[in-house]
């Protein structure tokens, strides 16, 4: 990954800190609404024939997954964060109180965990265990960022840095810095996620509880919109943030997601 602070960190590529991924009930139904909505095209995942890599302009930009009955998974789009040891980790999260609900598990080149903070905000971890093979992103442009809606950003970025050693001073590691009320995950010099406060753990609403929010940038906010609800989705709200403006979308299978014209994660703040 590319050390230069000019642009976001890239989710995809041998380097990158994390990735993406949409669980859910119908592959080929989410394959033709992101197909339609954000210009993504698929091809077959490693992992089986209900895995789907979507890219953009040849490079991987999220994984979509057909969700499996055992698991008792949620329909919902999910960060996996790079991380050296599975185990390690998984066990720092218990320690920490929060939950372990899947893994690890060997899937393809690697081994996966699906867990939850104690707050209730779902994340993966996963643990490569062989060569990348996939191109990095552009060095001006990620494909995705992160924004984590939680009760408390001081606590949260506590129990993230332990789990998964964020501003340990080893080289590659990403580093946390307070900015007003908000936190900025950066690596490399790179900002990757925001992590903010105010989220309700017990409220009705998933907006408003604590969660992982994936957003994709977008050229026109207000083109995506459309295209969103032409193909079944629905507007849940739109602002304005600092240097522009994004909406949250729900899929027509329930995930929700965040589509912006800011083009990096350190720049949506209110």
């Amino acid at each position: 990954m590319s050390t230069s602070a000019s642009g976001p960190a890239p989710l995809t590529g041998a380097g990158a800190p994390c990735w993406v991924n949409l669980m859910t009930r119908d592959l080929v139904a989410a394959q033709q609404f992101y197909g339609e909505v954000l210009g993504w095209t698929f091809r077959p995942g490693r992992l089986g024939q209900e895995f789907s890599v979507a890219r953009r302009d040849g490079v991987p930009v999220a994984g979509i997954s057909a969700m499996s009955a055992v698991y008792q998974v949620a329909v919902a789009w999910m960060p996996y964060f790079a991380v050296e040891d599975a185990d390690v980790a998984s066990a720092r999260i218990r320690e920490r109180s929060g939950t372990v609900a899947v893994g690890p598990l060997a899937l393809g080149k690697g081994r996966g965990v699906l867990a939850a903070d104690r707050d209730g905000a779902a994340f993966g971890l996963w643990e490569r265990t062989a060569p990348a093979t996939s191109p990095p992103a552009p060095e001006d442009h990620s494909h995705a960022w992160l924004r984590l809606r939680t009760r408390n950003a001081f606590d949260a970025a506590i129990f993230y840095g332990e789990v998964l050693d964020w501003a340990g001073g080893r080289p590659g590691c990403c580093d946390v810095a307070y900015e007003g009320e908000e936190v900025i995950v950066r690596c490399e010099g790179r900002p990757l996620a925001r992590i903010s406060s105010g989220a309700v753990e017990a409220a009705v609403d998933p907006v408003v509880r604590p969660h992982w929010q994936v957003q994709f940038p977008v050229a026109d906010l207000a083109e995506t919109v459309a295209a969103a609800r032409a193909h079944g989705g629905t507007l849940i709200e739109e602002q304005a943030v600092l240097r522009g403006r994004e909406a949250t979308l729900r899929d027509p299978d329930g995930a929700l997601f965040t589509i912006t014209d800011v083009r990096s994660p350190a720049s949506t703040g209110g």
